[in-house]
């Protein structure tokens, strides 16, 4: 096959860039290298926050045409993807009025709270210091998103192919690029990698990254009725944060602390000291869950040095990489900027390969 680009990875970020082109009219082949659905990697589960509440105002941006987007793939597909429910910073005050200050520069509407209030309104929660509320915040639904992202790109047009593992990925030529599966050899013009956990294999000594298993859990809420925002706990030692998962429970996790792993070699076992700190945690700041009854989660991040995303082109290649912790409620506006990429867009500085330390 010679399509006009491969997409490497079915995950949220690969099936969003195939959306976009697909949309656009180009020949898209997306391959995935495991069943629909599966839990390997970054893009499952029921519930990832969105929220414009960033300090960076390229991010706000981001996210803002993140949520038009996400509204065109409900309107395409027929399937609801995005609840704002409003979301909570609470803890540490200077990050908080870092993005308070760079939200309403940019028009996002948000207001202070007295704790007091913020317990009063949500008082499955406990809150910590002065309270900042974005009511354009909520949850988007990951399984659901990626499904519809994928059907989307297939009613335009493009080939998705489940179980079909790419085992290199060669610039051959300027426009030429060669994509080896255990079935075929595939030919393309362009190739866009995103893999995830896997991409530092494909592409080695391109960028740098740091694969994690993260154990963030679901506590059985006390009262159902209970509204919740999502929410971010500042704190000096770590970040938490945590959202209403319909029908699973209160998700809440500790950002970006797991042991380093390889995607292939995971055991997907709760981590017993990690566990017990997140148990611990929810005592004290989530009175409205048993903290005992608890569904542990595994999944990954894939972190740069950083923390910013890699959003690059080098070559016939296009690399989307890093965005686990916080990337998902970007997913439709990554895909658009790999389309641009594809197109001969100039890449965002912000996201450059570079300045994840290559």
């Amino acid at each position: 096959m010679t399509p006009d680009v491969v997409v490497v990875g079915g995950g949220a970020m690969g099936s969003a860039a195939a959306w976009s082109l697909a949309r656009r009219g180009a020949d898209v082949v997306l391959l995935e290298r495991f069943t629909p659905g599966h839990t390997n990697g970054a893009s499952h589960g029921a519930s990832r926050i969105f929220r414009l509440a960033y300090a960076q105002p390229d991010y706000i941006r981001l996210a803002r045409r993140a949520l038009d987007l996400w509204r065109k793939l409900e309107s395409e597909t027929g399937r609801p993807l995005l609840d704002l429910t409003g979301g909570v910073d609470h803890g540490l005050l200077a990050p908080i009025e870092d993005i308070a200050g760079a939200l309403d520069a940019e028009g996002v509407p948000g207001r202070w709270l007295r704790a007091e209030e913020a317990s009063e309104r949500w008082p499955g929660l406990r809150f910590a210091g002065p309270v900042y509320f974005h009511p354009t915040s909520g949850r988007v639904h990951a399984d659901n998103a990626v499904a519809a992202l994928q059907s989307a790109a297939a009613a335009r047009g493009a080939v998705v192919r489940h179980e079909t593992p790419v085992l290199s990925v060669t610039v051959r030529a300027e426009n030429d690029v060669e994509v080896v599966t255990p079935a075929e050899t595939l030919r393309a013009r362009r190739v866009v990698v995103a893999a995830g956990a896997w991409t530092p294999s494909l592409l080695p000594g391109l960028l740098r990254v740091r694969v994690t298993q993260e154990q963030p859990a679901h506590f059985a809420p006390l009262d159902p009725a209970l509204q919740w925002p999502s929410f971010i706990h500042h704190r000096p030692d770590l970040g938490v944060y945590g959202l209403a998962t319909p029908g699973e429970g209160i998700k809440a996790g500790f950002h970006g602390t797991g042991p380093e792993v390889d995607p292939d070699h995971r055991n997907f076992a709760e981590e017993p000291v990690h566990a017990a700190q997140l148990r611990d945690y929810a005592r004290h700041w989530l009175p409205g869950v048993d903290a005992d009854a608890t569904t542990p989660i595994s999944c990954t991040y894939t972190t740069t040095p950083t923390s910013d995303f890699v959003i690059d082109r080098t070559g016939p290649l296009v690399v989307l990489a890093g965005f686990s912790g916080h990337g998902f409620k970007f997913t439709p506006a990554i895909g658009e900027l790999a389309a641009d990429l594809i197109a001969g867009a100039r890449p965002l500085p912000r996201f450059r390969i570079h300045k994840t330390g290559r």
